[in-house]
């Protein structure tokens, strides 16, 4: 087997991990009212299946997030030149960064090392120690905003089953659990573009949230709803780990022309 093919089977491990996290996140949400992200998912994982489940979740991360970030680079899942092919380009390479970052959370967890809070506070406390921080922070809320508005516009145009094989893209369970899952994260994504504009606003590092502040935030019973949504996403994304279309990362060619440069 290849180096691109192996890369393409751990991919499939990935969404495979992706799914696990928002079935782990949805199920507490829905059954405890507990609300975490992909982080707490991690380490609550963790906790239960220790450290083989760790290797397993950081591997599988680890792979998808550098076959996102190829994507961005390469268009190897040619997105095309038009606006819409340049957002989804720029979309997987702040999802294949956000999933290296989780991949390396869960190796820091299999080291012994606790994790730190909300992402999006710490995140919002650092800008607001920079001159104008506050307006640092006004952009990402704008780019937040970007990316929910693109996640409802898959949600309603579906065109996240071009991605799937084209008999399994057919059944009606398939297409709105994507419609569903995508539109569960087009909201928290909104959300937390609010939480994190009014942190700006008011400067105060405190305000932001990403999903575990978000579903705290959402009162009852609107965080049952997206709780539901987010189940639908990670149905979603193992349907996506069987029977999404994968094209292979040109890896080998990059090591043989590494080779050769020696």
């Amino acid at each position: 087997m290849t180096a691109s093919a192996r890369l393409t089977a751990l991919t499939r491990m990935g969404f495979a991990t992706r799914g696990l996290l928002y079935l782990v996140i949805s199920l507490l949400i829905l059954r405890t009212g507990r609300a975490e992200d992909p982080s707490g998912a991690i380490e609550y994982l963790g906790r239960g299946g220790g450290q083989a489940l760790l290797v397993v979740i950081a591997v599988g991360l680890a792979a998808y997030g550098i076959w996102r970030l190829a994507d961005a680079a390469l268009d190897i899942e040619r997105h095309g030149t038009e606006r819409a092919g340049v957002m989804e380009r720029v979309g997987a390479g702040i999802s294949g960064a956000i999933h290296l970052f989780l991949a390396w959370q869960a190796i820091q967890l299999m080291r012994g090392a606790a994790l730190s809070g909300d992402g999006a506070q710490a995140g919002a406390r650092t800008a607001l120690q920079l001159p104008g921080g506050w307006a640092l922070i006004l952009v990402a809320a704008a780019l937040l905003a970007l990316v929910g508005v693109v996640q409802l516009a898959k949600a309603v145009k579906g065109s996240f089953l071009r991605y799937l094989d084209p008999a399994v893209a057919r059944h009606g369970w398939v297409q709105w659990s994507g419609r569903a899952g995508y539109a569960a994260r087009g909201v928290v994504f909104l959300v937390s573009s609010y939480l994190l504009a009014r942190a700006g606003i008011e400067e105060r590092a405190g305000v932001a949230g990403g999903m575990a502040r978000v579903l705290a935030w959402l009162t009852h019973p609107f965080d049952l709803v997206i709780g539901a949504g987010l189940l639908a996403f990670a149905l979603f994304s193992l349907v996506e780990a069987r029977y999404r279309r994968l094209h292979d990362v040109p890896v080998d060619d990059a090591i043989r022309r590494a080779t050769a440069w020696r």
